[in-house]
C-alpha cells in the first residue's frame, strides 16, 4: 500500500529489478539494495547516492508516512543538491520512498557513474530522459 495516498502499489520486473509503483500519486518505493543491484547491473561500482542515503540517515527527521513493507514511520532525508530534496527512508532500513518527480530531481544532483546509471534505468521505466545523466559505463 501507498505510504503516500494509501493507493496499491504495483510490483512490476524492469531490466531485472522489481520496482514498486503507486497506481494513484506515481510513487516509487525501492526495496534494501535496489539501488546498488541497479549499478551492478550496469556494470558500476555504488557511489555517491548511495553513501549519501546512508550519511544522510543521521540527520533524518520523522515524518507521518509508513513504510510499505514493516509499517513503522519512516524518516525524511536530504538529498541531492540546492535546493536538496527530501525522500523517506524506512528506519528499519527496509526501503527508499520517491514521491511522484523526487526520483528524477535528486539523480539530476549527482553525474556520473553509479548516479547516471541509475538514471538511466529509471528514464527506462518512466519513458523520458532524465536531464544530465551520462550513459551508463559498459553499454
Amino acid at each position: 500500500m501507498c505510504p503516500r495516498c494509501r493507493e496499491p502499489l504495483v510490483a512490476f520486473e524492469f531490466e531485472g529489478v522489481e520496482i514498486d509503483r503507486c497506481v494513484g500519486c506515481a510513487g516509487t518505493w525501492l526495496d534494501a539494495g535496489e539501488l546498488e543491484t541497479i549499478a551492478e547491473r550496469a556494470g558500476v561500482e555504488p557511489g555517491p547516492l548511495s553513501a549519501a542515503v546512508d550519511d544522510a540517515a543521521g540527520r533524518a527527521r520523522r515524518t507521518d508516512l509508513k513504510c510499505p513493507r514493516c509499517r513503522h514511520r519512516m524518516q525524511g532525508i536530504q538529498m541531492g543538491q540546492e535546493p536538496p530534496v527530501e525522500i523517506d527512508r524506512c528506519r528499519y532500513a527496509d526501503g527508499l520512498w520517491f514521491d511522484a518527480g523526487e526520483m528524477e530531481k535528486v539523480i539530476a544532483s549527482f553525474a556520473e557513474g553509479e548516479e547516471g546509471a541509475v538514471a538511466h534505468f529509471f528514464a527506462g521505466i518512466y519513458r523520458h530522459d532524465v536531464r544530465g545523466a551520462p550513459e551508463p559505463e559498459g553499454d
